[in-house]
């Protein structure tokens, strides 16, 4: 039996992104496909912190410190180490190299990175924030046994951007939350107030989503008579008030902020959604594009970074850097009813070759062969 210490700190963080959506779908996935896994979560100390739903059937450990003494200690020195209920198990797995929590003695340590968007476009974070990215970043590719890649792209910035181990590196790719329709989707958007139609966004709302290039885009398309507002669905990131004075600014059409939504809200957003547009300057995957396809939403991403890898040719492409382009985007995807059939129908498919469960097999095989089994 392999015995796991699994970090889910940043689920408890006020906009959890890709790496909470990473947690709640992989921890449940790898119980499904290895029952015996003893699997132990744990997380730092956070004032108010409740458990999800998923995590109350799964042993969980509160450490005694805070995010902001425990981080950088970990990082620098690689202490305090892990309470003895954690430290003796085979092996830690790190979700994010953000944190890279110490292994023990004769323990194993497996981190998993989402993006080097730090290093890529470091303008677009503040000071405090890259120093923390870079010095667990240094951590995990000094200590860890094993390192996993959520795409080709990640591999590759790793690869050239750092001096790992390229033995160590394995690229697993991350899937589509599964849909969750208990939501009455027109009473959703009925109490969001949401106009009718609308393209619809989805993520942190921060300067690496290239939101205000977004809006001066939609507004463009909609100066040409396009009726569709445009929906932003997600919490606040850093720096946000640049969006929001952009908002602010009077212009054609109607920009909508949901703020962050349960689930089950969330998905029926992405059900009556005509389209999905997600112009990110740099994702290491890019799981809002994936979650979009698998509901036959017809989407409009980036060219850069990882997307084109997870999207394939389901989804228009356009170049982020250019208001011009994105905003002809929005308007050959909206406008044209064959081509938004033929791109949904491209993107289920897509969307069908990844899944959690695979995700899940194949990180049990990384934690097998760090232990050397």
């Amino acid at each position: 039996m392999t015995s796991v210490a699994f970090h889910v700190d940043p689920v408890f963080f006020q906009a959890p992104g890709g790496t909470g959506t990473y947690i709640r779908n992989l921890v449940p996935a790898l119980v499904r496909h290895d029952p015996g896994l003893d699997l132990k979560l744990f997380h730092a100390r956070f004032e108010g912190a409740s458990p999800e739903r998923w995590m109350r059937s799964q042993w969980m450990e509160e450490l005694s410190s805070s995010i902001r003494t425990l981080y950088p200690r970990w990082s620098l020195t690689g202490r305090p180490a892990l309470p003895p209920a954690l430290g003796s198990l085979d092996l830690v797995h790190a979700p994010s190299s953000v944190a890279v929590p110490p292994a023990g003695d004769g323990q194993k340590l497996v981190v998993t990175v989402h993006d080097l968007a730090f290093l890529v476009v470091p303008h677009m974070f503040p000071t405090a924030w890259r120093n923390v990215f870079r010095l667990g970043l240094r951590a995990a590719v000094r200590r860890a046994d094993a390192i996993i890649a959520v795409s080709r792209n990640t591999a590759e910035d790793l690869l050239s951007r750092t001096k790992v181990d390229p033995a160590k590196v394995r690229v697993i790719p991350e899937a589509a939350a599964p849909a969750v329709e208990t939501a009455d989707a027109e009473a959703v958007l009925a109490r969001l107030k949401l106009p009718r139609p609308y393209l619809l966004f989805v993520g942190t709302l921060e300067p690496r989503k290239n939101l205000v290039r977004l809006i001066r885009a939609y507004r463009r398309a909609a100066a040409s008579g396009l009726p569709h507002a445009l929906v932003l669905a997600g919490p606040l990131g850093w720096r946000h008030q640049t969006l929001l004075r952009e908002i602010a600014l009077y212009g054609p059409g109607d920009v909508v902020l949901t703020g962050p939504l349960p689930a089950p809200e969330l998905d029926a957003l992405y059900r009556r959604a005509a389209a999905f547009v997600y112009p990110a300057l740099y994702e290491g995957f890019g799981l809002p594009v994936l979650e979009a396809m698998s509901r036959g939403i017809p989407t409009i991403c980036s060219n850069t970074s990882s997307l084109p890898e997870v999207a394939g040719d389901a989804a228009l492409g356009v170049n982020p850097a250019s208001v011009r382009e994105i905003a002809s985007g929005i308007e050959t995807l909206l406008t044209d009813p064959s081509l938004s059939a033929r791109m949904a129908e491209r993107g289920l498919a897509r969307a069908e070759r990844f899944s959690w469960d695979e995700t899940a097999r194949l990180t049990l095989q990384v934690y097998e062969k760090a232990l050397g089994r």
